[in-house]
């Protein structure tokens, strides 16, 4: 089959005879291959792991037809007859098969791509996207909640909640879909074109991926092509703002900006402790319309702040009304591990932001606290925490470092916070998480928060941020029990 006749297949096409090989077998590899081999594609599914229930789902589409190869070695080779290659986020574009697929012309499809391309054309759900290096999730999540509170059929999909592919083939159209969108999945997308989108801020982060910081914000600046209604940017990231300016939307479509300040009008921000709209009312040039209030959030932590009115521009572009903006975010709670509160003991209160990742969400968690025992490290992926140092060195009471990467984090600290007290977990420990929160604990004094902020990834020590966050609250949990006894 030709190149150009598998660009022009959809969800109506024949896809008999398509020869796809879908490169991961997780939860969006599942999705693709399952969906491409309903619509009739021959499918090859290859993945290094047979871990988790991999084993199991591969028995289930063998039975409808697919052929399924897990296990070390599975993905050396790209099979000889291809047509198209579906990705999994993740896989670098140097990965063998995915080379290979390159050198031999084979189009390479994300599957976000492929979701786009089998959207239903009877019913074309608008897409509402986010992508950031922090605060995506929450601001989708928010999104969601917000949507449904409008009376509207949605879903947070993507990087987040169910896989798009399956959100775009259910049987019963969705109003609209809250879509969270990594730089990965932006990496191997082309035709997708949202209602509106939102780029929250663009920090340094997977330079181990990346050849560069500026191939990294390319990558994120693919949301805002074709955006037909609003390009939502963060005024207090310059980067964001540049890439709006320098996208090819349709025409009509508006750049909007959320900011911590007064909002000027096109805006959405901050006046008074009220979250306030001049960008979506027609009075936007005298008036503003109150969206909710500060009190009203689950957290006053900038950075949350920030989420909301992003989520909030987002869904008024949209059309939703004030009330629904408002009674959504009321009721919100994040999801676990970011900015949660553990447990407050002792004059102590201990926060789980395990969700921090990177050193810009870390930094962001560190702004919302004074004084702060700090638990951070892990996998740094090529991060600098200079700059993060130097921002809230004043604001460290202590700080206490685990994982691979510590030693990195500890030379910033050494440079420009030498008067920090510095613990560092010792390798080879058993139970390191309590080991960690019992040193914590001793720097901590009352009025102290001590935040787990890792801005590192979390593999060395933990299958994910939710294990090492799971981990920090049952050790905190445990320590508090030997206190009241």
């Amino acid at each position: 089959m030709t190149e150009e006749r598998v660009h022009q297949l959809g969800r109506h096409d024949s896809w008999e005879g398509v020869r796809a090989v879908v490169a991961g077998f997780g939860v969006s590899g599942f999705a693709a291959a399952d969906n491409l081999t309903h619509l009739g594609a021959s499918v090859t599914a290859l993945d290094e792991s047979d871990a988790d229930d991999r084993p199991e789902k591969a028995e289930l589409l063998e039975v409808l037809g697919a052929t399924v190869r897990l296990g070390e070695g599975s993905t050396a080779r790209l099979p000889e007859d291809v047509d198209v290659l579906i990705t999994s986020p993740g896989w670098r574009p140097d990965a063998p098969l995915l080379a290979q697929a390159a050198a031999r012309g084979v189009p390479v499809w994300g599957e976000v791509e492929l979701a786009w391309r089998l959207r239903d054309p009877d019913h074309a759900t608008p897409w509402l996207a986010v992508t950031g290096t922090n605060g995506k999730t929450t601001t989708v999540q928010m999104l969601e909640a917000i949507l449904r509170e409008a009376g509207l059929r949605t879903v947070a999909c993507g990087n987040v909640g169910l896989p798009i592919v399956e959100a775009v083939m259910d049987p019963t159209p969705y109003d609209v879909l809250a879509v969270e969108l990594s730089s990965f999945q932006l990496h191997y997308t082309s035709s997708m074109r949202a209602q509106s989108a939102a780029v929250l801020n663009v920090a340094e982060d997977h330079l181990d991926w990346y050849p560069s910081f500026q191939d990294y914000v390319a990558d994120k600046a693919r949301i805002y092509e074709g955006v037909e209604r609003a390009c939502v940017y963060n005024v207090a990231d310059p980067v964001t703002e540049q890439l709006v300016r320098e996208a090819d939307v349709a025409e009509g479509a508006r750049a909007i900006g959320f900011t911590l300040g007064i909002p000027d009008v096109g805006m959405v921000g901050v006046v008074d402790d009220v979250l306030a709209d001049r960008a979506f009312l027609a009075e936007r040039q005298s008036a503003a319309a109150e969206l909710c209030t500060i009190a009203d959030l689950a957290s006053p932590a900038p950075h949350f702040v920030a989420d909301a009115l992003a989520a909030a521009a987002l869904a008024r572009s949209h059309g939703v009304p004030t009330t629904a903006v408002r009674d959504a975010l009321r009721r919100f709670t994040p999801a676990g591990h970011r900015i949660a509160e553990v447990a407050s003991f002792d004059g102590v209160t201990w926060i789980d932001d395990s969700k921090a990742t990177n050193p810009p969400a870390a930094l962001a968690s560190l702004q919302a606290y004074e004084p702060v025992v700090w638990i951070a490290g892990g996998l740094a992926k090529g991060a600098s925490f200079d700059d993060l140092v130097q921002q809230v060195r004043d604001r460290l009471r202590a700080v206490v470092l685990l994982g691979t990467d510590a030693p990195v984090i500890a030379a910033a600290l050494s440079r420009h916070a030498p008067d920090v007290p510095v613990f560092h977990l010792p390798a080879g420990e058993t139970a390191p998480m309590d080991r960690v929160v019992a040193e914590a604990s001793a720097l901590a004094r009352p009025g102290d928060t001590v935040l787990l902020a890792p801005g590192c990834a979390s593999m060395d020590m933990f299958a994910n941020y939710g294990a090492r966050g799971d981990a920090f609250a049952e050790a905190v949990h445990r320590l508090r029990g030997t206190r009241e006894r």
